[in-house]
């Protein structure tokens, strides 16, 4: 479980920022937001099918430049 301790003089606005920034260095976040509503099998796997083209279609306009 992630957690920050409260340093000495600390604002809570600092102690705030590097606690969101350890949820999104252990990915929870993301975690929560793939998890938060349910999604079928299908809509998964085209879902990655799209980001891999994506990608790829990435990779190939970095190679042409």
């Amino acid at each position: 479980m992630s957690g920050v301790r409260l340093r000495e003089g600390e604002s809570f606005d600092s102690l705030l920022k590097r606690f969101r920034k350890v949820l999104a260095k252990d990915g929870i976040l993301q975690e929560v937001k793939r998890t938060q509503f349910y999604e079928k099998p299908s809509e998964k796997r085209k879902k990655e099918l799209m980001a891999a083209r994506r990608r790829l279609l990435r990779k190939l306009k970095r190679m042409e430049e």
